[in-house]
């Protein structure tokens, strides 16, 4: 028999995708900065609004938990 919570086990799950997706942003974000650094600030926008957006499904995922 499982004991525990189950909503511990989903939100660990749930962790692993924005924790995946955070590390890619910022490598490719290196990336490109390297190939073209006068649009570093540009790019870096669009990380920070990347990256918020990956965070919110983790967030998702760990109210899901409690929720269902």
């Amino acid at each position: 028999m499982i004991t525990g919570s189950l909503a511990t086990i989903g939100y660990g799950l749930a962790a692993i995708g924005p924790g995946i997706g955070i590390g890619l942003i910022g490598a490719k974000n290196q990336e490109a900065s390297a190939r073209q650094p006068e649009l570093k600030g540009f790019l870096r926008v669009n990380m920070f609004l990347s990256i918020a957006f990956a965070e919110a499904l983790g967030l998702i995922g760990f109210v899901a938990g409690f929720v269902f």
